[in-house]
């Protein structure tokens, strides 16, 4: 864990210097040694197989498992091994093997369906593992994703809270040269930075509150569901530098018109990967879903309004800052304080669209004698659809 939060600081250096050897071989020597000491763990593990998985434990073929194991495990570091080689002959390669490792699950998915098609299927044993272990559909442990998406939510509130704390507190100095002497006018002159705090800080709480409605209804969650929530992470990680970005530049600049819309596609992109989870919970629903969230249930047509909402007023907004560009500040800060209304208003405002729909397009009251519909369907669920 100490190696693996050394990590960020190699990227640093590897983007500040891409010329310099020095950040790839760092990066490179911290994946081998993790790599080293997960193997350690695995042998360690294979030594007392008491805290093996019970599936292990139950097989005759140990060795097998372990040789596999290993040989997943050292893959990332033997192509980092390759990046370091190369680094010194030519250091643009390295970084493409680096970017190899991310996609090497897919590769090998790629190689082994090719495998398949050319020689034909082969034959499993009871202990046959796959060559990467890694499936779209696998599950994951959905309290480990919960915890960890609180965790990035939590941080990113944090540095929020840092960055208005460290450079939006008036100088002593400044207050009595500028100012006179009142601190309320010093502070009237922080007015946009409060602004901007308050309706970030908003934003992140908005979207944790998405993501904790759209988990409450998932059952078990998927790799892929996993790969979705990782991007949208990303993009609320850069929700302090959409903070930093709206009051940076000078007014009515163009630099302050593309702050703004930077700022609109970090959250248009982190929305839009939350409601990308939840178009994969609905692909495997019956194994992802509760009931009542299922396609076309009670509250399907709730969540999917709560998912899309962010993504729909960011477009907007930033069309709108292409259209109003001397508004553009006014126009996201606006955004970001009726969004907040909108949730609340949004379950009354999706039943009296619900009603509207059944009124114009809903189907013939049924007779007496059919049978009577599912009480968690929504009738006109291929029109909402």
């Amino acid at each position: 864990m100490m190696l693996i939060t050394f990590l960020p600081y190699t990227f640093s250096l590897m983007a500040t210097f891409p010329a310099n050897v020095l950040g790839i071989l760092l990066f490179c020597g911290c994946v081998m040694v993790i790599g080293l000491i997960q193997s350690v763990i695995v042998l360690y593990a294979f030594s007392r197989p008491f805290l093996l998985n019970q599936h292990i434990q139950e097989s005759e073929n140990h060795a097998f498992y372990k040789h596999h194991i290993l040989k997943v495990l050292l893959r990332v570091p033997l192509m980092c091994l390759f990046a370091s080689i190369f680094s010194f002959i030519l250091f643009q390669l390295s970084y493409v093997l680096l970017a190899v490792v991310i996609f090497l699950p897919y590769i090998s998915q790629c190689a082994k369906w090719c495998r398949v098609k050319l020689i034909g299927p082969l034959e499993e044993t009871p202990d046959s593992v796959m060559f990467y272990t890694y499936l779209p559909s696998e599950p994951l442990s959905k309290e480990r994703v919960e915890a960890f998406s609180d965790g990035v939510y939590a941080i990113v509130a944090t540095l929020l809270i840092l960055d208005i704390c460290e450079d939006n507190v008036p100088d002593p100095s400044a207050v009595q040269k500028r100012f006179g002497g009142s601190l309320v006018a010093a502070l009237q002159a922080y007015g946009p930075e409060y602004l901007a705090y308050f309706g970030s800080f908003a934003t992140v709480g908005l979207l944790w509150f998405v993501h904790h409605s759209l988990f409450l209804h998932v059952t078990k969650a998927t790799r892929l569901m996993g790969l979705m929530n990782t991007l949208s992470l990303a993009f609320v990680g850069g929700l302090p530098l959409a903070y930093e970005l709206t009051h940076e530049f000078p007014r009515d600049s163009r630099n302050e018109l593309e702050a703004v819309q930077t700022s609109c596609v970090i959250v248009f992109f982190a929305g839009v990967f939350q409601l990308a989870i939840w178009v994969v919970a609905l692909y495997n629903e019956r194994e992802t879903l509760h009931p009542t969230v299922r396609h076309g249930g009670r509250e399907h047509v709730f969540m999917l309004a709560k998912l899309a909402l962010y993504p729909c007023v960011a477009l907007g907004t930033f069309f709108l800052t292409c259209v109003l560009s001397r508004f553009s500040v006014t126009i996201f800060h606006l955004m970001e304080i009726i969004v907040p209304f909108a949730f609340l208003l949004l379950r009354l405002l999706v039943r009296v669209a619900l009603v509207l729909l059944r009124l114009l397009f809903g189907p013939q009251r049924s007779e007496p004698g059919n049978v009577e519909e599912d009480e968690t369907r929504v009738p006109f669920n291929p029109l909402v659809t």
